[in-house]
């Protein structure tokens, strides 16, 4: 059987810190933290068996083995990027594009979509997960929500609100915080560590996700407490999925942000929707 590839994410971390010799712009550029993007070059370098880069107090430099890395990585993405340009599917101008991530379509708009279409049956609506800031680009969407802080995110993007960091777990699972197994979020600047400057304990995790919506899953599924976006909770909270292990909640660096195409009239209908979805007022 042929090795598996690393995953895309990896080789995105390694190229633009590799182009920007520095993992916090290359975080700027692609939409992540510092030390997620810090990470994921750490796990490539894991995986190939080499160093990348020779880390300094000034910044980074490519090793030899990086320097051999960077121009095929880079080719093969511009290859990826080209071979997925003009699969556009023939639907009708009434076509709503929708880009997000997958978690905010699992756990806030799937459940409440058949109200959209209720009020709305003619629109068609085509759903593209994405997740880097190049994701974003290429789609070409009418609706955009993004994850990240304000300064990624870029202007005219709303926060969507709420925005803390909540603890829940599934309701058939017994115990507190202190004794149960704790799922961290991965490529966030808060987690645990913070809920523990706020409310003490000294938390540590030992499960990790590198998405919201993935530790709610693996809450869901009775795994442990997750610390998630309040935002994320809405819908499995009220349908008893899932509860709060802990009354607290401690804020977020990061949000979920909603820009769109205020030409579009379906477009500003979908915003309308969501906003009444999150009991949010329209400015």
């Amino acid at each position: 059987m042929a090795k598996s590839l690393p995953p895309l994410t990896w080789f995105r971390a390694f190229e633009a810190a590799a182009r920007r010799l520095s993992f916090t712009a290359a975080a700027e550029e692609i939409g992540m933290t510092q030390s997620a993007v810090s990470q994921q070059v750490k796990a490539l370098e894991t995986r190939l068996g080499t160093s990348l880069f020779t880390r300094q107090a000034r910044g980074l430099s490519l090793t030899d083995s990086g320097r051999r890395l960077l121009p095929q990585v880079g080719s093969a993405l511009e290859k990826l990027a080209d071979a997925t340009q003009g699969f556009e599917p023939k639907i009708g101008d009434n076509l709503l594009t929708v880009a997000t991530s997958v978690s905010v379509a699992h756990w806030i708009i799937a459940p409440e979509l058949s109200s959209f279409h209720e009020d709305h049956p003619d629109v068609a609506i085509r759903f593209l997960s994405a997740i880097w800031p190049d994701d974003f680009h290429t789609a070409r969407a009418d609706v955009e929500i993004r994850f990240g802080s304000e300064k990624q995110v870029g202007n005219n993007a709303l926060l969507l609100i709420p925005n803390r960091l909540v603890a829940l777990k599934s309701p058939k699972l017994e115990g507190c915080i202190e004794n149960l197994p704790l799922i961290e979020s991965v490529g966030t600047s808060g987690g645990w560590r913070s809920w523990d400057t706020h409310f003490g304990g000294k938390p540590r995790a030992s499960l990790f996700a590198d998405s919201h919506g993935m530790a709610l899953q693996l809450a869901a599924k009775g795994n442990g407490v997750a610390l998630v976006s309040e935002l994320l909770a809405t819908h499995v909270v009220r349908s008893g999925e899932l509860v709060r292990a802990h009354e607290g909640s401690i804020a977020s660096q990061e949000g979920y942000y909603l820009s769109i195409d205020e030409a579009n009239t379906n477009a500003v209908h979908f915003r309308e929707w969501l906003f009444d979805v999150l009991g949010m007022e329209v400015h």
